[in-house]
């Protein structure tokens, strides 16, 4: 049998080739979409966590230019961008798109299904979402369509873990950017937080040094 990252047949001798079978194998590709404010390090390993648990094939990390149900970002989306690029530099199965930078804000989630959708033909989209954001799920734009365009894959960031139907990462672990943009403010150090190079570009541009929300 061979195989192709978009499909799969079914070669002569095999129990499907007798009915003359072929069938796609879709592709896995989680879309994990959030300010990154700057990204940190449960970002990255819960990332990873769902890839490993879920068998995705890759994480495509989406910085938010204005979510409609969070207040701005502190740094530009310039910044967050290299942040978030520097933070996954070497990783293969690690990706940013930068589609919803490119919008007009908000940044409807949607929007960016449709967008990778396109991108990704004949793939299996799946979006992981925090625990927090599902009591306003339903409130989201066309949240019935997005619902049949993607399966959730839910990280947990309350304490108390949140009861749901959907798929999920259920490790929870205390690292917040509010929490990190506080320690700058304050002079204290983010040192294993965030990674190295996001630390050094933090410190470069002197960002979040004036700013503790």
């Amino acid at each position: 049998m061979q195989s192709w990252r978009a499909g799969r047949q079914a070669w002569p001798g095999s129990r499907a080739s007798a009915a003359n079978t072929f069938f796609i194998e879709l592709q896995k590709i989680g879309i994990y979409g959030g300010t990154f404010d700057p990204v940190h390090h449960a970002h990255l390993i819960l990332a990873r966590l769902a890839l490993e648990r879920f068998a995705l094939e890759r994480i495509v990390f989406v910085p938010t230019r204005l979510s409609p149900h969070k207040n701005a970002s502190v740094a530009t989306p310039e910044a967050r961008l290299q942040m978030l690029c520097s933070a996954i530099e070497g990783e293969a199965q690690f990706e940013v798109d930068d589609c919803e930078l490119q919008r007009e804000p908000p940044s409807y989630t949607i929007d960016t299904v449709e967008k990778l959708r396109q991108k990704y033909q004949d793939a299996h989209l799946f979006l992981l979402i925090g625990d927090d954001n599902l009591a306003g799920l339903p409130s989201w734009r066309s949240f019935e369509d997005l619902r049949h365009m993607v399966t959730f894959i839910v990280l947990q960031r309350a304490f108390t873990p949140v009861a749901h139907e959907y798929l999920s990462v259920d490790r929870r672990i205390d690292i917040s950017a509010t929490e990190i943009r506080n320690r700058i403010a304050s002079g204290r150090s983010i040192q294993y937080l965030v990674p190295r190079s996001v630390e050094q570009i933090i410190r470069t541009r002197g960002l979040y040094r004036e700013v503790a929300k």
